[in-house]
Parts: structure tokens; sequence; C-alpha cells
């Protein structure tokens, strides 16, 4: 199954992404630290759980390559938790963190800026989990990582945030308490604590098609519009009639429709199928986007963005729909 390699790293430990060492760092102000916590396609493997881990030390001046006690992340042994038991986190007003909501910030090459505040966010996109390698170490707004709540990371929503996150396959929710940065892996957008994927049917199959919907403390969550459709009842995992989310990688918006089609052409040429151009509106401007898809599932996204990365174009960026 996919995973994603967790790293609630700091600002000078984002050398250590790259392979480099790095010292302790020493914040000139508040929000100092830059968030890096990373993400790859690796496998789980059953290892030894239990709730809670002890005594770890957690030094989060060592490069990434030495600073967990495990080399791959992984899953408790035995049966996912009673989901029932566990309490979803109260939406509550709460100050920014001082740690992990530096922005811009850069990981792994990419750079990325904090959304100002979390009102009005929704997306789609591939939520991921990680889960017993980064159990009980710092996350990237210094909280400790707990695989038993219901919490999340993400690049650019502020630390804490809220949000609802919805399975579109089955219409299973989650309300989530972010307070981690990443995923770092192309093409996913949320990280989910392990009890936030098992409660909404991510694992263990690893990666899932998601909503994410930010939600504004003291809003009644009956008020939100209510989560989409899903495509497989949850109950019984037969199709509902609801159309089945497709993956596509928009590979650019262009305004020009000579280089939108000439961009097309080339994914043509390359055997890619089916090649999309669609008019779109971004901040009142009329452009042509260029997409591939619908893909049938998340290790062909990944697949064909590495091989579209591999003509010299752009990454594409993953969208639902």
């Amino acid at each position: 199954m996919k995973s994603s390699l967790a790293l609630p790293v700091l600002a000078v430990i984002v050398m250590a992404l790259a392979g480099c060492g790095g010292s302790k760092p020493r914040p000139s102000k508040p929000g100092g630290y830059t968030p890096g916590r990373g993400s790859s396609g690796g496998v789980y493997r059953s290892a030894d759980g239990g709730s809670r881990r002890s005594g770890i030390d957690d030094d989060v001046s060592r490069p990434q390559s030495s600073r967990y006690r495990d080399n791959s992340d992984s899953v408790p042994d035995g049966p996912p938790p009673d989901i029932s038991k566990l309490v979803e986190p109260v939406p509550k007003v709460e100050p920014r963190a001082l740690y992990g909501n530096k922005s811009p910030y850069s990981v792994l090459g990419q750079t990325y800026t904090v959304l100002p505040n979390a009102n009005g966010y929704v997306e789609r996109g591939i939520a991921s989990f990680y889960g017993n390698k980064f159990h009980g170490y710092k996350t990237s707004s210094l909280e400790e990582y707990d695989m038993y709540q219901f919490s999340a990371a993400h690049k650019t929503l502020p630390l804490p945030s809220y949000a609802r996150v919805t399975n579109l396959e089955n219409g299973r929710s989650v309300v989530v308490r972010i307070n981690d940065r990443g995923p770092f892996h192309d093409n996913r957008l949320i990280d989910l604590s392990y009890a936030a994927a098992v409660k909404i049917g991510v694992y263990p199959k690893g990666t899932g098609l998601v909503e994410v919907r930010a939600i504004t403390p003291g809003e009644p969550l009956q008020d939100l519009p209510p989560p989409p459709p899903p495509a497989i009842a949850a109950s019984t995992g037969l199709p509902t009639g609801a159309p089945r989310p497709g993956i596509y990688l928009q590979v650019g918006a262009f305004a020009d429709n000579a280089n939108a089609e000439r961009v097309a052409q080339q994914l043509r040429s390359a055997n890619f199928a089916p090649v999309q151009v669609v008019d779109a509106q971004i901040n009142g401007r009329s452009v042509r986007r260029v997409r591939v898809g619908p893909l049938s599932d998340v290790d062909s996204a990944d697949e064909v963005t590495a091989r579209i990365q591999d003509m010299g174009l752009p990454r594409p960026q993953v969208a639902v729909d």
C-alpha cells in the first residue's frame, strides 16, 4: 500500500532533505522555522505498534536520514483501532502556531506560500497517510504527532486549521486538525493521520480521492455544504449511481490558444490519451487548460506525471472531477 514519508523538520533541516546535514536551528523571530515534512510512495510494512511511544529522542537538528528510529513507515500490528471510540476535534479559534507557518518556504526544490487564512478553502485531490515511523515525533508546528488522533498535514493551510475530509468514492468524512506540513510527494494533496485514514477508508488502500473543505471555527458543522455524493455506498461497497471521480493531470493553462494546442499536440504525439483542451476562467481571465485524463487510478497518475516531466514539460497538477 502507498504511504507518505513524513518529515516534520525545521528551516535549517531543509538541507537534510537533499542529503545534507544540519545544525540546531536558532530562530531569529517567532515563525522562523521552515516546515519540511516530506513524502514519497513507500510501502507500509507491519511493525510493532502500541498506542504511544515513550522515551523518544527527537532531535530536530539531526538530518532526516538519522532522525527517526525506524527507516520505513508502518502501521501497528493487528486490527485497526475502534474508530467509534475516537472523538473528532471540535474546531475552535486558536492562535497561529509559532512554528510551521513561515512563508514562503521551500522543500525539495519547490516553493510554497502559506495561505493567510483557511476561509473558503475547498480542493479535491489525492490523500495519503502516515503512521508508525512518525508517531511521537514533532510535527512542523512542534506538536507531538499522534497517529491515533484525527489530524493531518497540508502544504499551504495555516497551522493549526480544521477541515472536513471526504472520501469521494465512499462518502465517508472526518474532521481533522491540520498541524503539520506535507505531503511533499508529487500529486498528493493531504496526508492523513492513521486514524483519519481508517475512518474514511483510505486505509488499508493507502491513497484515496478526497475533498478537503476548510472549517471556520464557530461555524456549525451542519451549516457546511453537504459532502459530495459517494460513487460507492460505504455500507455495501456497491455503485450508487453517482459518477465516479476521475483523476486528471493539468499540464498547463494558457492565455494563448496556439500555445495550448502546441502542448496538447506534444502530448498526443507521445501517445498520451485522452488529451483535452478545455476553456476555463481564472481570476476573471479566459484560459485554455491542457489536461490528460481521466486516468484509472493513483498509480497511473504517478506514472504519467513522471513521463510528462521527462519530456521537459512542467510538473502537472492533479485535478479530481
